[in-house]
């Protein structure tokens, strides 16, 4: 390649560097002009986002005005030249490549726990993959908090840091998981954090709303949509799927309802001997009707203590320490469990086959906090 023709990164070799800092591949591939998301190009020295690289392109018109020339196509990740419309090969451009579309080999998948190494970004800051940041987009915390949860569960991690496990499926919501969980884990990025910009915006669409940027949520309510989802959308014909290989259990309930008919009996007799089974105000057995059944679960829920009706002498309620193992007694198979909806009744749980990942969601009044528990085999 002559002089002449040679491209601005093939003439400067700092000129890499200086487009790394200014990219963010986190948002949405749409045209900052037209919106459009077909054959959208990146700026690589402003950032900016352009549709086309015709004559007639926003692209092409922003490397006239502007005096921006490299550009990567957001889809082939091939890099060009404007307006001249040649190709950049380069390989000091895989950088950028990798930090569009992380990428992990099965071998690198296998060394991630056994990787203790730190990487940098480009301003100097060090971070460990998979431990960093998420952007909190005005009152998303609570799609944050799921997120850094579900990284720590390994056969989930390693199955969305392969695209191929998952390429039969056509939902946006898997495949925005599967680009965020690459970020996350990626050694490579420019910057120490990530923001799930595109994440939310699959959420949104695919939860109707019903979960969206700007509104507050509960992260209980929001962590079982999104495991349900992304079972639904990655089921095989034998309804498993990694969400059900990780987190799915299966729960014995037993509950005890009263039979109205048999007490409606009792009380229009005038036969004392009926009224006379009536002992230590309890109901015989014939009065009990006993349902048993089993269901699976992909969460349990936890009852913790009321706080005490008394302030400490700060005016603050004293928050009482309580070992798990006591909230867990509600499924052992004895406690009882009163409920009110939608009847009157008296549960007993008891767990019958546990998942490889246990998910306790405690909720305490207005508070609410997850706990996570390995189960070792």
């Amino acid at each position: 390649m002559t002089s002449s023709n040679a491209s601005p990164a093939a003439q400067k070799p700092h000129f890499i560097l200086r487009m790394s800092v200014v990219l963010d591949f986190d948002f949405e591939k749409f045209c900052s002009v037209s919106l459009s998301n077909l054959n959208v190009y990146a700026c690589l020295v402003c950032g900016k986002y352009y549709q086309g690289r015709g004559k007639k392109s926003h692209a092409y018109t922003h490397s006239l005005e502007a005096g921006h020339h490299v550009y990567i196509n957001l889809r082939t990740e091939q890099v060009y030249c404007l307006p001249d419309g040649y190709e950049i090969d380069n390989p000091s451009l895989d950088d950028i490549r990798h930090v569009l579309n992380p990428r992990f080999a099965r071998e690198q998948v296998e060394q991630l726990d056994k990787n203790k190494q730190w990487s940098r970004a480009l301003d100097g800051s060090d971070y460990l993959p998979g431990m960093v940041g998420l952007n909190n987009i005005k009152e998303t915390d609570f799609v944050n908090v799921t997120i850094q949860s579900l990284m720590r569960v390994t056969p989930l991690r390693n199955f969305f840091l392969i695209p191929e496990n998952y390429k039969h499926s056509k939902s946006p919501l898997v495949h925005r998981f599967g680009e965020l969980t690459r970020k996350i884990w990626h050694t490579r990025n420019f910057k120490g954090q990530v923001s799930p910009h595109e994440f939310l915006q699959a959420i949104m669409k695919a939860s109707k709303k019903r979960f969206r940027i700007g509104v507050q949520s509960d992260p209980v309510e929001f962590m079982s949509w999104l495991l349900n989802t992304l079972h639904a959308d990655l089921k095989t014909k034998k309804n498993r799927s990694i969400i059900y290989d990780c987190f799915q259990g299966e729960l014995e309930v037993v509950k005890e309802i009263h039979n109205k008919a048999f007490l409606e009996k009792k009380d229009n007799s005038d036969d004392q001997h009926a009224a006379s089974k009536l002992i230590d105000g309890g109901i015989e057995h014939d009065a009990v009707v006993t349902e048993t059944s089993r269901m699976p679960f992909l969460m349990l829920g936890l009852d913790l203590p009321p706080p005490p009706l008394f302030k400490d002498v700060m005016e603050k309620n004293i928050i009482p320490q309580v070992p798990l193992f006591n909230i867990l007694k509600k499924f052992d198979g004895e406690t009882i469990t009163e409920v009110v909806r939608p009847r009157i009744a008296r549960m007993r749980y008891r767990v019958t086959r546990l998942p490889q990942y246990l998910s306790l969601p405690c909720v305490d009044l207005q508070r609410t906090t997850f706990l996570w528990k390995k189960i070792l085999h």
